[in-house]
């Protein structure tokens, strides 16, 4: 059985650029789908396909993620989507990954940081700042 999700526009803008995954320890569902624009049943479907991706369970049965689980993730929708392997393809892709030791520099890699995303961070990050200046002055 396979399961396919189609590709938005809204994900390839995603994958285009850099998925932030927020500094906490754990994870629910939700939150995943939410970080990595995965809808939860495919989660579910990836966790049974792949063994790179174990997610624990707490004491009510929900899944508790960790950040090397959303990085897992976050490569194996790049394998299938970007770079359009086929699940038993991604399963290979992965293996020969482990086989290099290159899986942990490839589940890092989200997104190269070149000088024009550098230069449009900072803008955002003046640009926030100012926002905040004017709303504490007005507040």
């Amino acid at each position: 059985m396979t399961i396919l999700a189609k590709e938005t526009t809204a994900d390839k803008d995603a994958d285009a650029g850099i998925t932030v995954i927020p500094d906490k320890v754990y994870f629910r569902i939700g939150d995943v789908a939410e970080i990595t624009g995965v809808k939860p049943y495919i989660l579910r479907f990836w966790e049974k396909e792949f063994g790179l991706l174990q997610p624990m369970k707490n004491s009510s049965g929900q899944r508790i993620f960790r950040k090397k689980d959303v990085e897992s993730v976050l490569l194996i929708k790049r394998l299938l989507y970007r770079e359009r392997y086929s699940i038993e393809g991604a399963k290979k892709r992965i293996k020969e990954l482990r086989k290099q030791k290159k899986l942990g520099s490839e589940k890092r890699k989200r997104g190269e940081l070149d000088e024009t995303k550098l230069k449009t961070l900072e803008t955002v990050r003046s640009g926030l700042n100012e926002l905040i200046k004017l709303a504490s002055r007005t507040g």
